[in-house]
């Protein structure tokens, strides 16, 4: 983004009391003049009124243009003659030059949500997902003369920057370390505020944070992910339940061997574990079958 031109700077502005009851005043006086100009008689005296009451009501109008109301959560951007003046972010009554002009521009906290967009990951896998940007003018200077309509700007960076997140993460990782998007949202999301920060600071824009709302396969291939994805699972649950079944026959056989309940040769032992890892790691509840002769008949 090119290097904003323009920087934000405090506004010179008064209290405007004191310009609001001269305004006011200053209003009756006119009024008083022209009245006292049509009771008299003498036409030097009423020129004289008329002049004068003129004068008092040019004054008191300048006065009173001056007044500018600010809220909280607003500022003013003050111009005159198309050059920036400062801005005023002192709420209240205050009072600046007439003769320059006050753009109102929102301070406030917004909130920006993306539509689902549709892009394909870092695996090429159409996926949809959608964002919500919180975010603030932070220099109503830049964005008021660095860009044209500063939250349309907002708008269109904050889709561009989904757009390049998405694609350069996946939505699962097959690596167990690698970062992905379903499994690593929170540091996904810092990236992503961290990326529309740099796009959205020529605007004189804050970001404050950003979340995704949307994230899921494209319609198209959401049955066959989900059946990946329960394979994984599925295979995750049988590696777990091998670990554990090899602890079990462990533990067993040294208990057997420690407490000298029966000498085992190795034959003995491998028949052993192969009965012990069958009903451990099957699926179904196992069948007993007595043996009536040895294990070697």
């Amino acid at each position: 983004m090119p290097t904003p031109k323009v920087r934000e700077f405090a506004a010179h502005s008064i209290g405007g009391g004191l310009a609001l009851l001269f305004g006011l005043l200053g209003l009756g006086a006119a009024v008083a003049l022209f009245a006292a100009s049509g009771a008299t008689s003498s036409a030097g005296t009423r020129g004289g009124l008329v002049t004068a009451g003129i004068l008092v009501l040019l004054a008191a109008l300048v006065a009173i243009r001056g007044l500018n109301t600010v809220e909280p959560g607003q500022a003013r951007v003050v111009q005159l003659f198309g050059r920036y003046r400062g801005t005023i972010r002192q709420d209240g009554l205050r009072w600046v030059n007439p003769f320059t002009s006050r753009i109102r521009i929102s301070t406030r906290v917004r909130n920006h949500e993306t539509a689902v967009l549709k892009v394909n990951d870092a695996y090429g896998n159409p996926i949809e997902l959608a964002a919500v940007v919180v975010w603030k003018v932070q220099d109503t200077a830049q964005a008021t003369f660095e860009v044209d309509d500063f939250a349309e700007f907002v708008a269109t960076q904050t889709e561009t920057a989904v757009r390049h997140i998405a694609i350069e993460y996946p939505y699962d990782a097959h690596e167990e370390d690698g970062l992905s998007l379903r499994g690593n949202a929170e540091e996904i999301t810092e990236k992503l505020a961290v990326e529309l920060q740099a796009r959205v600071e020529a605007a004189g824009v804050k970001v404050i944070e950003s979340r995704f709302t949307h994230l899921a396969y494209a319609p198209e291939i959401a049955s066959a992910m989900l059946q990946r994805q329960q394979a994984g699972a599925v295979v995750a649950a049988r590696r777990q339940i091998v670990d554990g079944a090899v602890g079990m026959v462990e533990a067993a056989l040294a208990r057997i061997a420690e407490a000298d309940i029966v000498e085992l040769d190795d034959e003995r032992k491998a028949a052993m574990v192969s009965n012990l890892m069958v009903v451990l790691c099957g699926d179904r509840a196992p069948q007993p079958v007595l043996n009536t002769g040895t294990l070697y008949q």
